[in-house]
């Protein structure tokens, strides 16, 4: 089970012209808006990745505009690992469960979560907020996340875990959230 004092989000890459390519993109965008709004509102911090943001793009504004006090971090490998401003931060916050979003499932979310798992970290990608152009690449990289040692949820269930239970102000909040 994955807690909120151990967990760290990864929104990869989810840029410009690329990211309206992807399989389902609404409900992408969809889902990633709530996880990212979710995260904030428990409190896990979101680790912000970009691929070469002057040939891709920005984040699309609909998800980075629930980004607070949080800039993303320009990548040129496809795994988040490759890169040293990724390290130096993730290793900061001595998280050790990590969620899994972004795009594309079968590049850059597979290669980052399978170096993770090899690095001993847990993880989880986040089914319904991870993508590719087409719906067999997305279900591949699922697959070998899985086949690493990885597992797969989904946003509400990311929700119900970290919170553990039904009551409080967060509780609330997330619950708006989803409904």
């Amino acid at each position: 089970m994955f807690s909120i004092d151990k967990t760290v989000m990864l929104l990869i890459d989810v840029q410009g012209n690329l990211a309206r390519l992807m399989y389902e993109k609404e409900k992408l965008f969809k889902s990633l808006e709530a996880m990212v709004q979710g995260m904030q509102i428990l409190g896990v911090p979101i680790i912000w990745m970009e691929q070469i943001p002057k040939n891709l793009g920005p984040t699309l504004e609909q998800i980075s505009q629930h980004i607070v006090d949080n800039a993303p971090i320009e990548k040129f490998s496809f795994s988040c690992t490759g890169e040293p401003k990724f390290n130096e931060k993730f290793q900061s916050l001595g998280r050790n469960q990590i969620l899994l979003t972004g795009i594309e499932s079968h590049i850059c979310v597979f290669q980052t979560g399978h170096e993770l798992l090899k690095q001993g970290y847990q993880v989880q990608v986040v089914e319904d907020c991870v993508s590719s152009r087409t719906k067999e690449n997305k279900e591949i990289g699922i697959q070998r996340i899985v086949q690493s040692g990885g597992e797969v949820t989904c946003v509400e269930m990311v929700f119900f875990e970290l919170m553990k239970a039904a009551q409080g102000d967060k509780f609330k909040q997330i619950i708006k959230l989803i409904k």
